[in-house]
């Protein structure tokens, strides 16, 4: 979802402008002396280079600034320059460190310090339901999943977004269970949000704005945007509500979207308990909020945190979601990132770091179907969900004239704002092209040029994706295909006409889950050798809450109001997954994140729900393991996984030198002060005891054969014996020894061996296959099956 920006007076800017004329001879310098958000990581206490023992974290980061920021100013500017004023946020649970503004020069005086690990400037990053629990086949059934979690009761999700609307009836607590008498967490006062506005479902909130303000301190670009902002935890934009209550909503009987997709709604784990940490604003989320937000949720005592947020792929020492994650994991939090939207380009996902769960989109196979009948007689396929009634004029049983600004503006063809002429347009169906802008902020621009209704036209790169949105207008989604055929007919005739006939919800109607388009695809560029994404899970056309304040479309001129409404992508997947790690959590309370992760990943679907496999977009071709991972989730089976693969924190640090990082760079993730050399030396031949398994060579030379090991846990029954299975990749032999693995004992562990010889797979990119174990014998139970993706890569140097 979009973030707005601000607008400043036309007095404001002229001011601006004659300053930038008067200053411009200056203005390298200017620049230079212009006040930045750095992140400064710290070596642990003990280090010289500011503080003692015996002080406090604040004032321990304060000596540090003290040192860097020069004490002799003009007397005017020492309000701003001076240390304290600078210091933005001082972080103590998953970073050793602070946030504070600073200029180039100083942050390289700072640098320079001892005990000073690294600095490094504040990044932004962007935010990347009726139906979802029943498609994931959670129900009520005393021996179902949801039963035996207990719903997940007793876990807190932390929800790191937008904030949280709390009136919302997906909030209301209740049949919920007292709050853990473990939780640290607080209701944060602030602009329309009050200690009341928690309760025993939202059992925390808290907001973070120092990043944002720091560097957005007077942002011109939109008043209406900053207007709606609020200076607390309450949610002005709807994402952080959406996502909050996908992963632990409570159940709301009749929820709809102004009467769409209606259905009792519920959060994947309905008997958590919520926490909502405010980081991202109208423009986006910085890091140092971010770091925030983390900090003080790992002290909370959060359980999972939900990072519906991210950015590109970038090396995990210079990420603070990578290295804050990593502090949480240490601390036996859970911590799902969505992977991100910029598939399907291959190695475009985000959050790759291997303590993280990094979670894929897929479709459901729900559907709000919306046909355009043309006059030739076609009937061209569509999806939205427009509510209401169709009336004469508004492109219902009447067909309209049809518009195409074909041979116009390109502002035109995608309906930008302010594009169409309304002489042209007026009581007309018109077709828009789909990017640049949003697509419900193009049907409000035919809307506002007098149009009466509006079909949204994939291009080649979006192919038949259905993102559906609540346009304030009659409006369709037409796939690639549907939209030449609409423009052939159009060109072929002097009047085109056509209508639009909505059909409600339909289920069942598709194939599903596929991989959507927009979803982030593997190889990692950071770590080829962890498999990412983890795991895909429902992130097309979700229902959800939606704030009071903000209409369904999300547009400001939008006055309808709903409890609920859709939203796409990886960030609705994300919660999903929390969801069920929450469940996991609740069932095996002491299981480390590591095992959580294994149980979701090894029991994941690779097939429909028509037992055929699943594909990369709606009838597309098979999807493979970079755009699936280990498959889509299912939750009835993760709660009981049979066997697991743990990791010790320990193991992160050795992979981390597996790659090749430097000592300092392993010290920037990881606060840990290692040797990699002796490390390695110690540990021969090590992989990370990862569920899937991924296999990186050197393009053109070099190593054909891995070996690789390991271990499982028996998390199921005693006495249980289990059957390897291999399907090697093409051209690829694959062993696996031993190939029986017998468990006497609960908790029991068991080493494997898998040995991949590539010596005869010349000129390829990439190659998969997968193993199984299988449990030879259940008594009268289920016989588990643990599945492991084998994804072997030639990276191009």
């Amino acid at each position: 979802m979009g973030f707005l920006h601000l607008f400043a007076s036309h007095v404001a800017f002229f001011s601006l402008f004659l300053s930038s004329l008067v200053f411009l001879h200056g203005a390298a310098a200017d620049q230079a002396e212009a006040l930045r958000t750095y992140i400064v990581q710290l070596h642990p206490r003990g280090s010289t280079g500011g503080g003692d023992a015996t002080s406090s974290d604040h004032d321990w980061h304060l000596a540090f600034l003290i040192k860097s920021v020069p004490s002799s100013v003009e007397q005017d500017d020492k309000r701003q320059r001076k240390p304290s004023s600078r210091l933005l946020y001082s972080y103590h649970t998953v970073f050793d460190g602070f946030a504070a503004r600073l200029t180039v020069g100083e942050a390289a005086a700072l640098r320079a310090l001892q005990g000073v690990a690294s600095v490094r400037e504040d990044r932004r990053v962007e935010l990347h339901t009726t139906y979802s629990y029943r498609f994931l086949g959670l129900n009520v059934c005393p021996t179902g999943a949801w039963a035996r979690a207990r719903y997940g009761r007793g876990v807190v999700v932390g929800v790191l977004d937008t904030g949280v609307w709390p009136e919302s009836p997906s909030f209301d607590d209740r049949g919920m269970p007292p709050v853990p008498d473990r939780w640290r967490g607080v209701c944060e006062t602030g602009e329309r949000f009050n200690a009341t506005n928690c309760n025993r479902k939202l059992v925390g909130a808290r907001f973070y704005s120092k990043g944002h303000r720091a560097n957005y301190p007077t942002d011109p670009s939109d008043a209406a945007a900053r207007a709606r902002e609020y200076a607390s935890p309450r949610d002005a934009h709807g994402h952080g509500t959406h996502t909050a209550s996908t992963a632990a909503g409570s159940a709301v009987a009749g929820a709809s979207v102004l009467g769409a997709g209606a259905g009792e709604a519920r959060g994947v784990s309905p008997g958590a308990h919520v926490a909502a940490y405010k980081v991202c604003w109208f423009n986006g989320c910085f890091s140092s909020d971010i770091l925030a937000g983390m900090d003080d949720a790992v002290r909370d005592g959060v359980d999972v945190l939900s990072l519906s947020l991210g950015g590109f792929p970038i090396p995990l020492f210079e990420d603070s979601i990578a290295i804050g994650s990593f502090r949480a994991t240490v601390r036996g939090v859970s911590v799902v990132s969505a992977a991100g939207n910029n598939g399907p380009e291959p190695s475009s996902v985000a959050n790759e770091a291997p303590w993280m769960l990094t979670v894929g989109a897929a479709t459901l196979d729900r559907r709000f179907p919306a046909y355009v009948r043309l006059g030739n007689g076609r009937v061209l396929y569509g999806e939205s969900m427009y509510p209401g009634k169709i009336d004469l004029k508004n492109g219902g049983k009447k067909a309209l004239e049809l518009f195409y600004a074909a041979g116009g503006s390109r502002e035109a063809m995608y309906c930008m704002k302010g594009s169409l002429s309304a002489a042209e347009v007026a009581g007309k169906m018109v077709v828009c092209d789909r990017g640049i802008t949003g697509r419900a902020d193009k049907g409000q621009a035919v809307k506002e040029a007098g149009g009466a209704a509006m079909v949204l036209a994939n291009s080649e790169i979006n192919r038949q994706e259905d993102s559906v949105d609540v346009h304030v207008l009659p409006a369709t989604l037409v796939g690639y295909q549907e939209a030449v055929e609409l423009k052939n007919y159009i060109s072929s005739t002097p009047r085109p006409v056509a209508r639009i006939a909505f059909g409600g919800t339909r289920i069942g109607l598709a194939r599903a889950p596929a991989v959507a388009l927009f979803s982030a695809r593997g190889p990692s560029v950071t770590s080829p050798s962890v498999l990412k994404p983890d795991v895909i899970a429902p992130g097309v056309n979700i229902i959800a809450a939606w704030p009071g304040s903000v209409g369904p479309s999300g547009l400001d001129g939008d006055a309808r109001r709903s409890n609920f409404t859709v939203l796409s992508g990886t960030s609705m997947a994300c919660p999903h997954v929390s969801g069920i790690a929450a469940l996991v959590r609740s069932a095996h309370p002491s299981w480390s994140p590591a095992m959580v992760r294994s149980a979701i990943m090894t029991t994941a679907d690779v097939t429909d729900r028509q037992g055929k496999p699943i594909t990369d977009g709606d009838g597309g071709d098979r999807a493979d393991a970079f755009a699936m991972g280990a498959g889509h989730v299912n939750p009835a089976l993760a709660v009981d996984p049979g066997l697991v693969y743990d990791i010790e924190p320990a193991d992160y640090v050795t992979h981390l030198c597996t790659l090749g990082y430097t000592q300092r760079e392993v010290f920037k993730i990881t606060h840990s002060a290692v040797n990699c050399s002796e490390l390695l030396h110690e540990n021969p031949g090590f992989t990370l005891n990862y569920p899937s398994i991924a296999v990186a060579f050197k393009d053109g030379g070099g190593e054909t054969s891995a070996v690789l090991r390991r271990t499982v846990t028996n998390v199921g029954a005693p006495n249980s014996t289990y059957t390897a299975r291999v399907a090697a990749p093409p051209g690829i032999k694959v062993t696996v020894a031993p190939t029986t693995l017998a468990f006497a004992e609960f908790g029991e562990k068991k080493s494997f061996q898998v040995r991949v010889d590539a010596s005869a797979a010349a000129g390829k990119d990439s190659a998969e296959g997968y193993l199984v174990w299988k449990q030879q014998s259940a008594g009268q139970g289920r016989r588990r099956t643990v599945r492991s993706p084998i994804a072997v890569t030639w990276p191009v140097e």
